[in-house]
């Protein structure tokens, strides 16, 4: 099967969970024997063109503009579109598997794939398709506990006043013709996320969980030991972690860590992924607490580095602000037999059990967040059998293995 992956950042030079799992996917269907071209995109053009990576074949396209016309360009990106057009001409594609395509390659590719014949499945990373921005729209405030119904049904006038000058309201319409029209199959990566789809017209939806290989994640008691001598931690170490901004909660649990300090008085933060402006925001909030010394930044990291760094901490948490498809963080969490706390809003909660391999949270409510944290630091043991629970169920039914299997039947379905 010749198949052609759509994703707009793809490794080395993704950062976010959608293309670290169009990775793992492709690298999977290759060495099951398929022939995969990756075509994504680059802000510099001096790294644009084909090169290999970890064995995949891989296609960069030069594209820059002001995110401001998102809701425009995200459309339709003429130039990039015409380079996707011939590279897709000479491949020649059996099916083209696209992802997050909203940034740079633009809807636009998709009916390019489909107008030239190749069988096309999108799979829905996050609520892009019918919301510009992350989804917070559905959560009430005001809510005590840990809600677990919602209804995600977008309302035009709300989306315009929240995004003014930068509202298309023909944007969500063009998507859902599109959708219709040149796409065989749209996989969700999560219940919630597919009943969120469903509910803003978008339908034609199957759900298939993002996997991992739990194997990978193995490393050595002296490599933890190294990390841990490298970034000074203790015993008492919360990871938090992924592309860092406001709305994953950051600084909430801070907020959560303030009320935690005195009890824990080596409790540290270890942040993971890349500060930028929003870890500069955390270190000032932190020093207002008075306790920056105890944030600990890695930066970027990946590979056998960034598996360390989980099985240095001692728990992890995911605390989103808003709709979360289905966190890779809790993924790789369990991977590495870590307990997790996380957000009730999305999908998280179809991995995480409350009370077994972790705590569902609010995190709008941060004493709940610092109780669960505090029940974990506090019980060492069942925060070690919350992780083994989660590595548990991730080798059974969230393996990196059982994912390709499903996209696999799902791709030879279509190519009868």
């Amino acid at each position: 099967m010749r198949i052609a992956i759509l994703q707009d950042d793809f490794p080395p030079d993704s950062f976010g969970g959608a293309g670290i799992i169009a990775f793992g996917l492709a690298q999977e269907m290759r060495r099951r024997g398929h022939e995969v071209l990756v075509l994504t995109t680059i802000r510099d053009s001096q790294y644009a063109g084909e090169f290999n990576y970890e064995g995949l074949r891989i296609c960069r396209i030069a594209t820059k503009y002001d995110l401001r016309f998102q809701a425009y360009v995200g459309l339709w990106n003429v130039p990039v579109v015409m380079e996707v057009k011939k590279i897709l001409s000479t491949f020649k594609p059996d099916l083209v598997h696209a992802h997050n395509v909203h940034g740079y390659l633009s809807y636009r590719s998709i009916v390019v794939a489909k107008k030239l014949g190749a069988k096309v499945v999108l799979t829905g990373h996050d609520v892009m398709p019918f919301n510009y921005t992350k989804y917070t729209d559905f959560i009430d405030l005001h809510e005590a506990g840990v809600p677990s119904v919602f209804h995600y049904r977008v309302n035009a006038w709300q989306q315009f006043r929240a995004n003014r000058f930068r509202y298309n309201p023909l944007r969500n319409v063009i998507i859902r013709h599109v959708l219709r029209s040149s796409v065989d199959r749209i996989v969700a990566v999560s219940k919630a996320l597919s009943q969120a789809l469903n509910e803003n017209g978008i339908g034609n939806t199957r759900v298939i969980h993002n996997g991992i290989d739990a194997a990978a994640w193995t490393v050595s008691s002296q490599q933890v030991l190294e990390f841990k001598k490298k970034y000074a931690l203790g015993d008492s170490v919360i990871l938090f972690g992924g592309r860092l901004s406001g709305i994953k909660g950051g600084g909430k649990l801070l907020e959560a860590a303030e009320k935690l300090v005195r009890a824990f008085p080596d409790l540290q933060i270890l942040i993971v992924g890349k500060a930028g402006v929003y870890g500069e925001r955390l270190l000032k909030q932190a020093k207002k607490f008075g306790f920056q010394d105890r944030l600990i930044f890695t930066g970027w990291i990946s590979g056998p580095e960034l598996h360390t760094a989980y099985h240095a901490a001692t728990l992890v948490v995911t605390p989103s602000l808003c709709f979360d498809s289905f966190p890779t963080v809790n993924l790789e969490a369990f991977a590495c037999k870590k307990s997790v706390i996380t957000t009730c809003f999305g999908g998280a909660r179809e991995l995480v059990e409350d009370g077994v391999s972790g705590y569902v949270v609010n995190p709008y409510h941060v004493s709940m967040l610092a109780e669960k944290i505090q029940a974990l630091l506090t019980d060492r043991k069942k925060c070690s059998a919350f992780g083994e629970n989660g590595f548990t169920r991730v080798r059974q039914d969230f393996s990196l293995t059982a994912q390709v299997d499903a996209y696999e039947k799902l791709f030879r379905s279509l190519l009868v």
